[in-house]
């Protein structure tokens, strides 16, 4: 009996963990690798204020921004400014996630 009460309470975690349904999605820079400028695009399931971080190899952030974003299929224009050419790692976070990205310059 004690079996088939801890299969089940397992059963149930694990399907509320991985029922649970991402707060961001769809992050993508396009066009991507790029020279000047690129747009990063992305989904949201409320409102919210999000952070956008572009970070280079090395780990070091080398920009920021505070957005508020709306409901759904988000948008922000992101220009190469002094950047060298190179790869570095964007991400979006929230107060509870963050995902991120790969974009190249060239």
């Amino acid at each position: 009996m004690t079996k088939k009460l801890l299969l089940i309470i397992f059963f149930f975690v694990s399907f509320s963990i991985f029922s649970q349904q991402k707060g961001i999605s769809k992050l993508v820079a396009s066009p991507n690798p790029f020279t000047n400028n690129t747009t990063i695009f992305f989904n949201v399931n409320n409102d919210q204020p999000v952070l956008l971080t572009v970070k280079n190899v090395l780990g070091k952030t080398v920009f920021t921004e505070k957005l508020k974003v709306k409901k759904g299929r988000n948008s922000f224009p992101f220009r190469r400014n002094d950047l060298k050419a190179g790869m570095y790692i964007y991400a979006i976070q929230t107060n509870k996630e963050v995902i991120s990205k790969r974009f190249v310059i060239k």
